[in-house]
């Protein structure tokens, strides 16, 4: 593999679209990292946030793409848990201090000097990315590559609904944003069997549509009609339990705090756009709501996510709507912004 090429979306600089396809050396695989042959990468919102210079973690010039799936081409002389051949993801943890406090209890997600793929370190929008051995995860053979590429942000949601708030059956829960993550996290609920409502604003009609195909017990388009109005009847007006924002609208998550039960949480899942926005503080101090933040994912939400996948609890082919080549990764980024797409992913090789 010594010096052998290979192509990546690279971000070149900071600012608006500063994007380009570009040539580079294959990885090679040393100590505890492995090279992984790319298969599906999964375009995720902060990858656009990225590409419109909105998201400011990315260190550049970097690959984008965290969301991916492939098999195993390479590894280092000190990795024993995968050999060439394996089908695997990856976690988004690419190295890490490995001395502070969340490092010692593995939530890496929150360790200050975590690099991540497709941020800090060249990620999965390519032929070939590099990896770390504790953070692969062997696919079963039974999950194709693209549903494997879902694995990530379904982590995420994972983390959100198990970890960062105890989603139970008798919950009634709302769900803000019917984009890939809102609908990742309705099928999580659906699948303990929660009340679901999934709100979203005119423009999102088809994805309301599908939530509702997906189980959502309630749709609302809340530029229409009153969520108001909707939580009290389903409710009978003591609000619901939880609310998970996947939208990152500060407007959409001021109109649904004071419609959360008492004693009631809010978990931040979606990123905004700005980093100071206006809340409704009263509301969330007289409601004596618990506002919880939720990044990212840590290793226990892998396995959870994956058995997900798995077991068909997540329907991938309708969450996937199309599929591009690398080389028109633009096109697919485009296609994202469009806002007509659920899941867009790009294909890096033919496994």
């Amino acid at each position: 593999m010594d010096n052998m090429e290979m192509k990546g979306v690279c971000k070149a600089k900071n600012g608006y679209d500063q994007m380009e396809l570009i040539d580079l050396e294959v990885p090679k695989a040393t100590g505890d990292k492995i090279v992984i042959e790319v298969a599906y990468t999964g375009i995720c919102g902060s990858d656009i946030h990225t590409f419109k210079g909105e998201y400011g973690n990315p260190t550049t010039p970097v690959i984008l793409g965290h969301e991916f799936s492939g098999k195993v081409i390479d590894i280092g002389d000190k990795v024993t848990s995968v050999k060439v051949g394996d089908r695997v993801t990856s976690e988004t943890t690419f190295s890490v201090c490995g001395i502070c406090e969340y490092c010692k209890n593995k939530n890496y997600n929150l360790c200050p000097n975590r690099k991540g793929l497709g941020t800090q370190q060249n990620g999965s929008m390519a032929n070939f990315v590099l990896a770390r051995e504790e953070s692969i995860h062997l696919l079963p053979d039974t999950l194709s590559y693209e549903g494997a590429a879902m694995s990530e942000p379904l982590a995420c949601c994972v983390h959100a609904m198990y970890q960062k708030s105890r989603l139970e059956l008798k919950d009634t829960i709302l769900i803000i944003g019917p984009g890939p993550i809102g609908l990742y996290l309705l099928q999580i609920a659906k699948e303990i069997g929660s009340t679901v409502i999934m709100s979203g604003i005119t423009q999102d009609t088809h994805r309301l549509k599908l939530a509702k195909e997906l189980g959502a017990d309630y749709v609302i388009d809340t530029q229409k009609n009153s969520l108001k109005e909707l939580i009290d009847i389903v409710t009978n007006g003591s609000g619901v339990d939880k609310v998970y924002d996947a939208s990152g609208s500060i407007h959409a998550i001021n109109d649904c705090i004071p419609h959360i039960k008492k004693k009631g949480e809010l978990i931040q899942v979606g990123l905004f756009k700005d980093k100071f926005n206006s809340i409704d503080l009263e509301s969330i101090i007289q409601r004596e709501i618990i506002y919880v933040g939720s990044r990212s994912q840590n290793p226990e939400d892998w396995p959870i996510a994956i058995h997900l996948l798995d077991k068909g609890a997540i329907e991938v082919n309708k969450m996937i709507t199309k599929v591009f080549d690398l080389n028109s990764w633009r096109e697919a980024f485009e296609s994202v912004m469009s806002g007509e797409e659920i899941k867009v992913m790009i294909k890096s090789n033919e496994l």
